[in-house]
């Protein structure tokens, strides 16, 4: 499909407005395609030709101003419109558009619990024109009035209002101004509870299997929606610009969520069919809280061009964040963005692929796609926290709420947010944002002590060009307790544009002195020498969780570095992790220590002495929870367990009698993860697997079927799960999860010399798959189905071959993707060798 250039939006707005749509779409015409008819009334400035957007399977008929428009004019995904005048045009467009599978578009899903069909939209970037004709750019706002015919016993859900006006039809009210990226349809046999608050109606919804399983959850989900609307209206002086807002749980969904105005939809997992531990609930309500933001950021107000997708992500990120600490019972929500989200940043920035928070320069919308990453999320979110340091939150929400009056159902660009900004304080926030938004890279702040007669002398550097205000706090040993320690005070520095900060004190130097303390800049922290030593010591006795989440992330950036040995690493979580009381510190870590620093960092000879480390570890959690006072903790150690399971009898004794000793009882997710290394370890076959599955034949029990075949360590098996996954017959497609599900169980450390034939085929085989379906995959295959546990000098040397031939060039999505997993790679090959 090609793209869209920044050169041809700005033509295409110079020339013409959009008005209003008129959107019909029929969904019962076939399992395969819909009947999408589509009139665009809009504005010629001036005389000139531009062109309409849209993919269709059949295009009927087209006719402007009553005139037909030949069809076969329709080249690469654009009709021509030729020879406007200058004044007001119709534009009718009748096609026939094709279901996908791939979570683009008009998505369709048959429940394999139940046999029900649900449809639904995701139109983000350029995927309007999968569904119905638009000019396709976010700056081009109309108004649209949406009609739906569905199968009986469907509801239908849109941006606005939806009433049923009988036998399968659906009229959805009148949007105001919107983008065409943010137009969601929503239609199926939902399970929908619905309720008021203020005096709009909301609702939740998912598919009728999952029915029990969000009634349980209800209460909780609306009580988290409630709270963050609240509070947003105390924040925000627009008040919520949609007429309803509902939030509709939908199956095999890409992302997230999707922040479509007035009806959110979530990927499906957030409705919990099994247990979970309360970081991920919390994790549930910021995703709540985030997409609940962009109602105002992103909605109400819109990017003008795609460079400036960080506007919508980084304040929904900072937002969601916030919001939650003030408004529910997440009030530590913090951590768990230091450990799990901002090291995500971190590591994307570290990369050739880094790109500024706001860069200059996004061509087009295969350059702009690129750019949801953690840079766009976790690092803007870092820097509006740190501007909000640095500027105060009075200031900070002044210019906000002055940047929703000036431009609100209208579109605005990062020099737009930033004159808001700056017409609240007198500080100068344009040299800030040159500084923190159009640069690359992460800043180092190293701290360094001198001591004299009776005073100490702290000083900061600072490797980078940014300046930061942060807290450096001074910790002392605790006096009953000689690995413990206690808060002496909190240093406010601000850290300015020269490269170093000296500060002079008086007394003995604190046993232990951590910069950024509180995680309020974006920035790689190293202690001072004794403060090294003192944390490797005693970490577990930090007294504040934020505070240890910045040590963590300090030695995970030290071993991603090489300046500090993996197996070093595994020694401080097995003295340290068994004392913590944060769950979202426990989880993160031991992912990281589990993930990266046993299956990529540590020397294949050694990683069983790494996983014994983590077992024993997670053993003697699983022993402190026995008397069920730390249900979140006792899963987590439970989970990775299993996973770092080297020998099946345990794990097996718990899948048959069907629960932990002491507990939890197996519920399928346990379930599944336990075939799922029994697998891995070649103690099951294909027919327990299908035992599994007939228990279980819901989406997720497909998934874990399909996950659990292709990692047995069968050659029979892993040619058939690559066939399934890079087949070039459309009609044996994968649908996105199980593409994902499939390349998930494919490679495992364990079966290294099994799979090896297989690395090289990877770069040629998803090349062709991402250029024939696409973005969608093209991200699956680059994400899950690379190769990271081939980590030697070969694979590295092929990967870099294919980004370097450019007779078969991967397409824009999986060429990122490959170029960041190499550099990975080559990464863990440093560590490795250090």
């Amino acid at each position: 499909m090609p793209v869209l250039t920044r050169s041809e939006a700005q033509t295409r707005a110079q020339l013409i407005d959009a008005q209003q749509y008129t959107v019909d779409l029929d969904l019962t015409v076939g399992d395969t395609t819909f009947d999408s008819r589509t009139v665009i009334r809009f504005t010629a400035h001036t005389a000139g030709d531009t062109f309409v957007e849209l993919k269709p399977a059949d295009l009927r008929s087209a006719t402007l101003d009553g005139q037909p428009l030949d069809p076969t004019t329709l080249a690469d995904n654009r009709l021509p419109l030729t020879g406007l005048t200058e004044g007001t045009h119709e534009l009718s467009i009748d096609a026939a558009m094709r279901y996908s599978h791939t979570g683009e578009g008009m998505h369709r899903f048959t429940d394999p619990t139940d046999g029900e069909t649900y449809a639904y939209t995701q139109l983000f970037m350029e995927d309007v024109q999968r569904v119905f004709a638009a000019f396709d750019q976010p700056d081009l706002k109309a108004t649209f009035d949406l009609t739906v015919t569905a199968p009986e016993g469907w509801t239908v859900l849109a941006n606005g209002v939806t009433e049923h006006l009988g036998e399968g039809r659906w009229q959805a009210a009148t949007t105001p101004l919107l983008s065409t990226y943010l137009i969601a349809v929503a239609a199926g046999p939902w399970h929908s509870v619905r309720t008021e608050h203020r005096g709009l109606p909301f609702g939740l919804h998912c598919r009728r299997s999952l029915a029990p399983y969000l009634d349980a959850d209800a209460e909780e989900i609306l009580d988290a929606t409630r709270a963050c609307f609240d509070r947003y209206h105390e924040k925000f002086e627009e008040p919520y610009p949609f007429d309803s807002y509902d939030q509709a749980f939908v199956p095999e969904f890409n992302a997230g969520a999707m922040e479509n105005p007035g009806l959110v939809t979530f990927r499906d997992e957030f409705v919990y069919r099994s247990a979970v531990t309360d970081t991920e609930r919390q994790t549930r309500a910021m995703v709540i809280a985030h997409e609940m933001a962009h109602m105002w950021f992103g909605d109400l107000v819109t990017l003008k061009w795609w460079d400036d997708i960080w506007l919508n992500e980084s304040f929904a990120e900072y937002m969601g964040y916030q919001t939650l600490t003030e408004a529910t019972r997440y009030t530590d929500t913090w951590i768990d963005f230091g450990v799990a989200r901002k090291s995500w940043g971190y590591d994307a920035d570290q990369r050739p692929s880094t790109h500024p928070v706001a860069p200059e320069s996004v061509p087009d919308t295969a350059s702009a796609l690129l750019n949801f990453d953690g840079i766009s999320y976790a690092k803007g979110a870092s820097a509006l926290r740190q501007l909000v340091t640095w500027l105060g939150e009075k200031d900070f929400l002044a210019g906000i709420n002055t940047h929703f009056k000036r431009h609100k159902f209208g579109n605005a660009t990062l020099a737009d947010f930033i004159d808001s900004l700056a017409s609240g304080t007198e500080r100068d926030v344009h040299a800030w944002a040159d500084a923190w938004l159009r640069t690359t890279g992460v800043d180092t702040l190293t701290t360094s002590v001198s001591e004299g007669d009776g005073t100490w002398a702290l000083t900061v550097d600072r490797d980078g060009s940014r300046p930061h205000r942060i807290a450096i706090g001074l910790y002392d040993h605790a006096p009953a307790d000689a690995h413990g320690f206690v808060l002496r005070e909190r240093l406010d520095v601000e850290v300015p544009s020269g490269e170093r900060e000296s500060t002079f004190r008086d007394g003995r130097r604190p046993a232990l002195i951590v910069p950024n303390d509180q995680d309020l800049t974006y920035a790689k922290i190293r202690l001072d020498t004794a403060s090294e030593e003192a944390a490797l010591r005693g970490l577990s006795g930090i007294p504040d969780a934020l505070t240890r989440t910045i040590v963590w992330n300090t030695l995970r950036d030290m071993v991603r570095d090489g300046e500090l040995q993996p197996a070093t690493y595994l020694e401080t979580v097995a003295t340290h992790l068994p004392e913590e009381s944060d769950l979202a510190l426990v989880q993160g870590v031991l992912t990281f220590a589990h993930t990266q620093v046993a299956d990529r960092y540590t020397h294949p000879a050694e990683r069983p002495e790494a996983l014994d480390v983590i077992n024993t570890l997670c053993e003697d959690l699983v022993r402190r929870t026995e008397d069920g006072s730390h249900p979140g903790l006792r899963l987590t150690a439970v989970r990775h367990l299993i996973d770092a399971a080297r020998h099946a009898d345990v794990i097996r004794d718990w899948y048959d009698s069907g629960a932990v000793p002491g507990g939890p009882e197996l519920d399928p997710e346990l379930r599944w993860r336990i075939l799922g290394r029994l697998s891995v370890l070649g103690a099951v076959d294909e027919a327990v697997i299908e035992a599994e599955l007939a228990h279980d034949p819901s989406a997720t029990g497909q998934e874990g079927a399909a996950r659990c075949r292709a990692a047995l360590p069968d050659p029979q098996t892993k040619a058939e799960a690559w066939a399934a996954m890079f087949t070039t017959n459309p009609d044996d497609d994968l649908s996105n999860y199980l593409f994902t599900a499939t390349a998930q169980g494919f490679w495992q450390p364990e079966q290294t010399d099994l799979l090896r034939s297989y690395v090289p085929r990877y770069f040629t085989d998803a090349t062709a798959l991402a250029a024939r379906r696409g973005p969608a995959l093209a991200e699956a295959a680059g994400r899950h189905a690379f190769p990271v546990y081939a980590i030697d000098p070969d694979t590295l040397s092929v990967g870099e071959a294919r980004l370097a031939d450019t007779t078969s060039a991967p397409i824009p999505a999986l060429h990122r993707k490959l170029a960041d997993q190499l550099d990975d790679l080559s990464r863990a090959l440093r560590v490795r060798g250090a």
